[in-house]
């Protein structure tokens, strides 16, 4: 689990996480954050949201760079408190240097170009992802649904290396890999298509989807997304 990630054009982090980093319970963390609302919405709105997993939903808060650091001073220091500290203070300078990243990206010509050629596949990928889906549910499949995110995880997996979570991974790709990412979303849309022509059991389909992006894989080889190394060159 990645201890920041970068989520709407900033950097953040969430209370689970740092009531896990700290070793204290998440009810108490939430306490604090609901103690001292007010001088945390200096620094930003809080935005809180619930999960759910399995039993009572949890409330939870994502919170950026600022408000952490500001919830970190409230809190007692020991030995693993300060260790969390430090780790959380690197990881954020690290996914910061992430986002000025992707912002340079943005104003690259070639990139943004790159980026909307790929956007054009996917688009025609989804909708033939939405086609299988409609068959799949016609063979008897009760999940169907869970392809569009099945096979997004399948391309990231098998083509990339993560260093850490990233919200939208398409953003953090350089040109090379957001070229690499449209020949395999053309591939798993070829495949998808063609068994469904041939009339396959849409498992067997998916299952050949997996074997050719593996194939596929072994000849590009996987990529590190926003390796360390890349990190530590661009500049604060």
């Amino acid at each position: 689990m990645s201890l920041v990630e970068v989520k709407k054009n900033d950097t953040t982090t969430n209370s689970l996480i740092i009531a896990e980093g700290v070793g204290n319970e998440h009810r108490a963390v939430m306490q604090l954050i609901r103690k001292h609302e007010n001088d945390l919405n200096e620094f930003g709105t809080l935005a809180f949201q619930m999960r759910k997993s399995g039993g009572r939903p949890t409330e939870f808060c994502y919170l950026n760079e600022s408000q952490t650091l500001f919830l970190l001073t409230l809190m007692r220091n020991n030995k693993v408190v300060t260790k969390f500290k430090k780790e959380l203070v690197k990881e954020f300078i690290r996914m910061r240097k992430a986002l000025i990243k992707v912002q340079a990206n943005h104003q690259n010509e070639q990139w943004k170009q790159a980026r909307l050629d790929g956007k054009a596949i996917r688009l025609e990928t989804t909708d033939t992802i939405k086609e299988f889906v409609e068959y799949a549910v016609k063979q008897g499949s009760k999940n169907a649904v869970m392809y569009y995110s099945n096979i997004t995880r399948m391309e990231n997996k098998a083509l990339f290396i993560m260093e850490q979570r990233f919200e939208n991974v398409r953003q953090m790709l350089d040109g090379q890999q957001l070229s690499t990412l449209k020949v395999a979303d053309k591939m798993v849309s070829d495949t998808l298509l063609e068994g469904m022509e041939e009339s396959m059991h849409y498992k067997d389909i998916y299952k050949l989807a997996k074997k050719r992006l593996s194939e596929f894989s072994k000849l590009v080889k996987p990529t590190i997304v926003m390796s360390s190394t890349e990190l530590k060159i661009i500049k604060h």
